[in-house]
């Protein structure tokens, strides 16, 4: 069994087996629909099954996901983005999403270590696009050469907060068989009242990609093109915190990884406008966070432990 279809099958059970299991029939339905060909599975499916293809002559991206609600609010995010950095929607149905495909696709990952300096501002560049164009503007476009793109504003789900996200914090008891649980609670303790201060000072809130890391920004041409946001709501200073901790592994190997990491938040701080206590404190928090999800998901904690221990660090010196 593949990564993917464990994730899928850990995350969704018995309804992830029989989407599974009905993906075949799903792809092909669509691509008589859509007048999609050559359709063929990325080759690092993780949470969502991606396919590069083509409509004519031009390259597309299908993305299918059994968590309907969450590829809609991606869909809106996108659409919400359009006119940016943002990858361009060109449909969209429950469950179902076609791209532009970025051309030739590699992604920021491709710059560590080397080029970390040069890819921080190709990241501040992004989040400044998708930014300035969010509050500029929030009409849909249509999309060129298909069946015009559905109009979610009526049925898609609401961009959550990030105070929504950060309730997973308040941890219970389901998690005290984790081998770490003692250095979990002393952190989970940190991240809460952190949390609760950062919420409560917290700048103006913006619509936020949510998951920008290397692996989410993609060459396209000279340029470079944003992908699978999560579409949440929250202050510039939260929006830093998911690049300064990847790439995942790479980084976590990194002899030089509290350097590089110190680097990196003087460099937004000063591109952006933030304050770099705060942009250490989100990169806490978020850790933490990741940590939690990773335990409920059966996937490996281990990484997001070393980063948390890193900001909590960074943090107090």
């Amino acid at each position: 069994m593949t990564v993917f279809e464990n994730n899928i099958i850990n995350i969704y059970g018995e309804y992830g087996r029989a989407w599974l299991s009905g993906l075949p029939q799903l792809v092909g339905m669509i691509a008589f629909e859509y007048d999609l060909s050559d359709l063929k599975p990325v080759s690092n499916l993780s949470y969502n099954y991606v396919l590069s293809g083509s409509h004519g002559a031009q390259s597309i991206i299908l993305k299918l996901s059994p968590d309907i609600e969450g590829l809609n609010r991606e869909a809106a995010a996108l659409l919400a983005f359009a006119g940016s950095s943002a990858a361009k929607v060109l449909a969209v149905n429950d469950g179902m999403l076609i791209l532009e495909c970025a051309v030739p696709g590699d992604s920021l990952k491709s710059y560590f270590p080397i080029k970390d300096d040069e890819a921080v501002l190709i990241a501040c560049d992004a989040i400044k696009s998708i930014n300035l164009i969010y509050n500029r503007s929030r009409a849909a476009p249509k999309g060129d050469g298909f069946s015009s793109v559905i109009d979610l504003s009526t049925r898609a789900p609401r961009f959550p907060h990030i105070k929504d996200w950060l309730v997973t914090l308040d941890v219970g008891s389901k998690l005290t068989g984790y081998r770490n649980w003692g250095m979990l609670v002393t952190y989970l303790k940190k991240a809460k009242l952190l949390r609760d201060n950062l919420l409560e000072t917290q700048d103006k809130p913006i619509l936020l990609h949510g998951d920008l890391h290397h692996d989410n920004i993609l060459q396209h041409g000279t340029t470079w093109v944003v992908i699978d946001p999560k579409g949440v709501i929250g202050e510039m200073a939260y929006e830093v915190a998911a690049f300064l901790r990847n790439p995942i592994p790479e980084l976590i190997v990194a002899e030089d990884i509290d350097s590089i990491i110190s680097n990196r938040i003087a460099s937004f701080a000063k591109i952006l406008g933030l304050a770099p206590q705060r942009i250490i404190d989100w990169s806490f928090v978020q850790a933490v966070l990741a940590w939690v999800w990773a335990l409920e998901d059966g996937c490996d904690a281990d990484s997001f432990m070393c980063l948390a221990a890193i900001f909590d660090k960074i943090g107090t010196n």
